[in-house]
């Protein structure tokens, strides 16, 4: 654990708790341990602070925030070492995250290895930096850098720091620690340099500006807000009483409702990772190259994530042209990569030399995954499958990027089912987290493992789903979907439904996610055939956001506007199928949308197609928009409560139609008071 060595006059601090160094009661009683030592001893002139192993720290321990913390807290420690009449000197390799940022910003100085990296993301948690951070940080950067990180949770690297002044200087030479205690020895002979004899320089105008540039994105997000309120403090109050008011900040948020939702999911998605059924001795299969069938645009996308994580790709299309323009496609998010700053030229050249497209299918062979990224059909993806089984090399995964289909059924063109599983990924693919990963009935437990080993690799978040017609995220829109159009035709206007689930917090609604994926996905293609709302659309050419029509217009920037001609469509539609139109309620909106959502996940867990409630919540945070600040599905359920989900469904029932059903499990737990995860 947290331990302290002699080096002459320089007392050197190493906090150890692996795997993270996380600063948990034991750590912050050694550091106010040693602190106070370092103080007592006469023959030391000099304190450094640094990280056991290739981290600083990467934080507080965050289960500690909902329960009573030990003596003494982190504010205590950060305000212990400030006060120090010794100089005190971080010394910064690797993570240097949220509490352990708030630690090296308490000390005196801070020297940095080219690979550290600095961070407050308590904003992410429904949080403000607690100890510190909020009040130290502008009186060292300035308000406008030091809310960059703090609303948002930025990360800067080790040069970004020196150039900010939040590190004193960055430290190239090796070994790090040996020259990091020459240079802090360098460094005290100034003597100790304190956050309380700093101000902010300049107004609060920075604050306002910031606020004003950024209130759409803040929203009624409770942690942003309160970071703005802590940094306005830094410039009126002086650091015993900023640090005071942004502990009583700290403390009211995190006993809100969206501060426990954002640490749910935090924890969930960790969960999510773990496989109950899975032997713990399961190997992974070695993935030295990946092939993807089809260059579109999911194909394209699901091949950068493998090309950024440096490994090689075979790209095979039917023909040269829709190759080419696949390549083009790759080529073009490269360049838009390069030039926002998100990764080198260097990076760019080094994923591209990775890639290999190709026409012959036999290039396959070499692949030790194959990935299938055709047109959602599933006579298409058997044939596809049946010819991957003749070429692919012996214990070479298949995996399927089908959105809806059965993956057992797939695999029943093969004669190796257990090497078969899906992986779902989300448009874009390059850039969405989430990844489901369709378990087969006889998907091998070593299939299964590589697939998260990958995933993690590659930078998603993988979720695990039964075999189910759209697995957990598509198969829960299928209610939405159905129930949003038939308020349209009862009388709802598509805005209106899309509104409420913008003013919920969600990205896009109902109808403005079915023009931007394409009102025509699924539709026959005979304009003279009108037997749905979506045939008379179709039949008009209002395919959605590419034909600039859809449920709404579009102009050349793609910005929507209520549209007269969907409207008359939708009246005439109307009367053809002999509807009267009425008045639709907000709340009868809600419930038909929303809460058909959650009894259709309360059936996905009742079925056994998740493992666990929580991964729901996962898939929708992390691929359908679902704000983190609700923390899910299951998570809302449970906090507006089950018995009225309930209610409200059967309130609605004889709306909902024929084939509705409610949850038994959902009845039960309304019954018996019980929850999904909270």
């Amino acid at each position: 654990m947290t331990h302290a060595q002699r080096h002459g006059e320089l007392f050197e601090i190493v906090i150890e708790n692996p795997p993270v160094n996380a600063l948990g009661g034991t750590v912050r009683q050694s550091l106010e341990r040693l602190v106070a030592e370092g103080q007592r001893d006469s023959s030391i002139k000099l304190i450094l602070i640094r990280g056991a192993g290739a981290l600083f720290s990467a934080g507080a321990d965050i289960k500690e925030f909902a329960a009573t913390r030990s003596k003494p807290d982190l504010p205590a420690v950060c305000d212990l070492i400030e006060a120090s009449a010794k100089p005190v000197v971080a010394a910064v390799r690797g993570a240097c995250m949220g509490g352990a940022l708030e630690i090296a910003l308490a000390c005196h100085y801070r020297l940095a290895a080219p690979d550290a990296t600095f961070g407050l993301p308590e904003v992410t948690l429904g949080l403000l930096p607690g100890a510190g951070g909020t009040q130290r940080l502008p009186r060292l950067i300035g308000a406008e850098a030091a809310l960059d990180m703090i609303v948002t949770g930025k990360r800067i690297g080790a040069s970004a720091a020196q150039e900010l002044r939040l590190v004193d200087a960055v430290i190239a030479e090796t070994p790090f620690e040996e020259i990091a205690r020459d240079f802090a020895r360098r460094l005290s002979e100034r003597g100790p340099r304190r956050s309380a004899d700093q101000t902010v320089a300049g107004s609060t105008e920075p604050v306002e500006q910031y606020a004003s540039r950024n209130k759409g994105k803040i929203g009624e997000l409770e942690a942003p807000l309160a970071c703005l309120q802590a940094v306005r403090a830094a410039f009126d109050m002086p650091l015993a009483q900023g640090l005071a008011f942004e502990r009583a900040l700290f403390d009211r948020l995190v006993t809100t409702d969206q501060s426990k939702a954002q640490r749910y999911i935090f924890f969930a998605e960790r969960q999510a990772a773990k496989i109950d059924d899975l032997p713990s001795a399961t190997q992974s299969r070695p993935v030295r190259r990946v092939g993807i069938v089809g260059a579109g645009t999911m194909g394209g996308g699901i091949a950068m994530n493998f090309l950024n994580a440096a490994i090689p790709v075979t790209i095979i299309e039917a023909s040269a042209e829709p190759l080419s323009r696949g390549i083009e496609t790759i080529e073009r998010n490269y360049r838009a990569s390069a030039a926002r700053g998100r990764m080198s030229e260097e990076q760019v050249a080094r994923a591209r030399s990775l890639l290999t497209p190709t026409l012959d299918y036999d290039a396959l062979a070499a692949c030790d995954l194959v990935i299938e990224a055709a047109y959602e059909s599933l006579d298409v993806k058997r044939e596809i499958f049946s010819k991957l089984d003749a070429i692919a090399m012996p214990g070479a995964i298949l995996a399927s990027n089908t959105s809806y289909l059965s993956i057992d059924e797939i695999a029943g063109a093969t004669k190796r089912p257990r090497d078969v599983l899906g992986l779902h990924f989300f448009s874009p693919a390059n850039v969405m987290k989430l990844l489901e990963v369709v378990r087969g009935a006889e998907t091998a437990p070593d299939v299964l493992a590589t697939a998260m080993s990958l995933a993690r690799q590659i930078g998603k978040t993988a979720v695990v789903s039964r075999v189910c017609y759209g697995f957990i995220g598509n198969r829960m829109l299928i209610p939405r979907q159905g129930n949003a159009i038939a308020l349209v035709l009862e009388g709802a206007d598509p805005s209106e439904i899309d509104q409420v689930h913008t003013s919920f917090g969600m990205p896009m609604g109902p109808f403005q996610m079915a023009d931007l994926a394409g009102v025509d996905i699924g539709w026959h293609r005979d304009p003279h055939r009108i037997e749905s709302l979506q045939d008379a659309l179709c039949a008009a050419g209002r395919w959605g956001q590419k034909m600039s029509a859809g449920y709404y217009d579009y102009d050349d920037d793609r910005r929507a506007s209520a549209s007269l001609v969907a409207q008359q469509i939708i009246e005439d539609y109307r009367s053809r199928i002999g509807v009267t139109p009425r008045k639709v309620e907000r709340e009868e909106i809600i419930v038909r949308t929303l809460y058909t959502m959650l009894n259709e996940a309360a059936k996905i867990v009742e079925e056994g197609i998740v493992q666990r409630p929580s991964d729901i919540d996962v898939v929708y945070v992390n691929g359908y928009g679902w704000p983190r600040h609700k923390g899910g599905p299951m998570f809302w359920a449970d906090t507006i409560g089950v018995s009225a989900v309930v209610a409200g469904l059967q309130a609605y029932r004889e709306r909902l139609g024929d084939g509705f059903a409610i949850s038994e499990l959902l009845l039960r737990k309304a019954r018996d008071g019980e929850t999904f995860v909270r």
